[in-house]
C-alpha cells in the first residue's frame, strides 16, 4: 500500500513537472471600444469612474434619488426576488460541476467487503456418464476485505481542460448573478418611478377636474341668465367629462405598477398595495453623471465579463476533445485480505495485492473524435463572436441612454417652460370671459392645453428618471467615484 502511495506522488510529480495540456491556450479577446463616448457631450459629467480589472461592487444608484421607500423596495428585492434565488442556483450547480470536473484529476479508491457461501453439489459424474454418489455436499465461506484503486494519468490535459472550462462555466455563471441584479433593481426602481409618475398624473387630473367642474358651474349660470349659448354649456362639459375619463385608465396602469412590484420582491401581486398607494411626488435627478470611459464598460458590464468567459469555455473544451486523439494512461491496483475463515483474515497469508498499468487508445472510430474537435472549434468560433457582437451591444446602449438622458432633459425645461405660460394663460382667459371681454372658446383652449403640458411635464420627469436607470444599467449596474 505504501508503494502505491509513493507511486502515486511520484506520477503526480511528473505530470506537474510536463504540464502538456492539448487545444489551445486561452487568451483574452482584445477589443477596439473608442477613447470616449460620442454621447458624452449632450450631458454635463462629474467625476470620472474608478477603473478596476475587477468588477465594480455594485454601487447603491438608487440613493442618489433620497427615496426611503425606494430604498426598501431594493433591499426587500435583492433578499427575496425568485429570479435572483434561480440564478443563485445556478451557481452552485456550477461550483458542483467545477468539483466534479476537478474530481477527475485524482484517483478513486473504493472498498468492498464480501461474505459468500456456498454448497458443492452432492453428485458427481462416473466413467461412462452415469452419477454416482459422492460424500454430501460441503458448505463453504468465504472472507474478504479490500481496497480497488484507479487513477487516469492525464498526461495529455484532457481532464485538466475539463476543469478550466468548468472554472470558466463558474465565472460566467458569477457574471450572469450580477447581470440579473442589476436588472432586477433596475426594474423595480422603473416600476417604482413609472408608479410615483402615475400618482402625479393622477393628482393633476383630479386638479384640473375640479378646475374645469367650477369652469361650468360658471358657464351654466351664465347660461341661465342669457349671457352665453347653450354651445358654450355643451364644451364646458365635455371638457370636464374628457379629463375625467382620463382617471380609471391611469389609476388601471398604477395599479399595474404595484402588482408589478410585488412579484418583483417574490410576494404576492397585491402585497405592497396598501404601502404604495399613498402617492408621492417623483424624485429630483442628479445634475451631473459620472459616466467613465469606454474601455471601463468592457471591464464592469456583466453581460460582457459573462460572455469572454463562456469564450474562454468554449476555447478549453476544444483541448477536452483534442485529448481524445491521445492514448490514455491508467493505473489500478487492489489490495486486501481474503480467507474461508473469518478467524484467518489477520495472517499474512490472508492478504493479496495487484498491479496493472493499462493503456488505451482510439484506434477507428469512424472520424467521431475529429467531427467532435470540429464541432468544438465551430463553438468557440461562435463564442468568440456572441462576445464582439455583446461589447458592440453595450457601447450602443449606453450612447443610446446618454443622448436620451440628456434630450429629454431640454425636453422637460421646455416644457415647464411651457406649462408657466398656460397657467398665466387661464387665469387671464377666465378673467376676461367673466368680464365678458372674450368668448368661452378662449378659456377652453387654455384649459386644455395647460392640462396636456402639465401631463406631458410629469411624462417627462418619469421618463427622465427612468432613462437615467437605464443609463446606469448600460454602464454596468453604477460605480465607485474616484475618492
Amino acid at each position: 500500500m505504501r508503494y502505491l502511495i509513493s507511486l502515486f506522488w511520484t506520477v503526480s510529480s511528473l505530470i506537474l513537472a510536463i504540464g502538456c495540456a492539448v487545444g489551445p491556450d486561452y487568451q483574452a479577446p482584445k477589443t477596439e471600444v473608442p477613447a470616449e463616448w460620442n454621447g458624452q457631450t449632450f450631458v454635463t459629467q462629474g467625476q470620472a469612474s474608478k477603473t478596476t480589472t475587477e468588477p465594480v461592487t455594485l454601487a447603491q444608484w438608487w440613493g442618489i434619488f433620497n427615496d426611503r421607500t425606494l430604498n426598501s423596495l431594493v433591499e426587500l428585492a435583492i433578499t427575496a426576488n425568485l429570479d435572483l434565488k434561480q440564478v443563485e442556483a445556478r451557481i452552485r450547480q456550477a461550483r458542483a460541476a467545477r468539483g466534479v470536473a476537478g474530481a477527475g484529476l485524482g484517483p478513486t479508491v473504493d472498498a468492498s467487503v464480501i461474505y459468500q457461501r456456498s454448497k458443492s453439489s452432492s453428485e458427481t459424474v462416473g466413467s461412462g456418464g452415469s452419477p454416482t454418489v459422492a460424500a454430501t455436499g460441503a458448505f463453504r465461506e468465504l472472507f474478504q476485505v479490500g481496497l480497488d484503486s484507479s487513477w487516469e494519468l492525464d498526461f495529455f490535459g484532457g481532464t485538466r481542460r475539463n476543469l478550466e472550462a468548468a472554472t470558466a462555466d463558474l465565472r460566467a455563471a458569477m457574471e450572469d448573478r450580477r447581470d440579473v441584479l442589476i436588472t432586477l433593481i433596475g426594474d423595480v426602481g422603473s416600476n417604482y418611478l413609472n408608479l410615483r409618475g402615475l400618482q402625479q398624473q393622477l393628482a393633476i387630473a383630479h386638479k384640473n377636474l375640479e378646475v374645469q367642474r367650477k369652469t361650468a358651474a360658471i358657464v351654466h349660470r351664465r347660461f341661465e341668465t342669457g349671457f352665453v349659448s347653450r354651445l358654450d354649456v355643451a364644451n364646458a362639459d365635455a371638457q370636464a367629462a374628457a379629463t375625467e375619463a382620463q382617471i380609471p385608465v391611469l389609476e388601471s396602469s398604477a395599479q399595474a405598477a404595484i402588482y408589478s412590484l410585488g412579484v418583483l420582491l417574490g410576494q404576492n401581486p397585491a402585497a405592497l398595495e396598501t404601502t404604495l398607494v399613498r402617492p408621492n411626488p417623483l424624485p429630483p435627478t442628479p445634475p451631473k453623471i459620472p459616466i467613465g470611459l469606454p474601455s471601463d464598460l468592457v471591464r464592469r458590464r456583466p453581460d460582457i465579463r459573462r460572455a469572454e468567459a463562456q469564450l474562454h469555455a468554449a476555447t478549453a473544451r476544444i483541448g477536452v476533445a483534442t485529448a481524445d486523439l491521445f492514448p490514455r494512461f491508467f493505473l489500478t491496483g487492489g489490495f486486501g485480505v481474503s480467507a474461508r475463515d473469518l478467524n484467518r483474515l489477520g495472517i499474512s497469508n490472508s492478504r493479496y495485492w495487484s498491479f496493472s498499468p493499462t493503456v488505451t487508445w482510439p484506434i477507428f472510430a469512424s472520424g467521431r473524435i475529429r467531427w467532435n474537435i470540429e464541432m468544438q472549434n465551430a463553438l468557440q468560433e461562435q463564442a468568440f463572436l456572441t462576445y464582439q457582437k455583446t461589447v458592440l451591444t453595450a457601447l450602443k446602449e449606453v450612447e443610446t441612454a446618454l443622448v436620451a438622458y440628456a434630450k429629454e432633459q431640454e425636453h422637460r425645461q421646455s416644457l415647464a417652460t411651457a406649462v408657466d405660460n398656460n397657467r398665466q394663460a387661464v387665469d387671464l382667459a377666465m378673467k376676461l370671459y367673466v368680464a365678458g371681454k372674450t368668448d368661452f372658446l378662449n378659456v377652453l383652449t387654455a384649459q386644455r392645453s395647460l392640462y396636456v403640458n402639465e401631463e406631458a411635464l410629469v411624462q417627462s420627469t418619469q421618463r427622465l428618471t427612468v432613462n437615467l436607470i437605464t443609463l446606469y444599467k448600460a454602464l454596468g449596474g453604477g460605480w465607485e467615484e474616484k475618492s
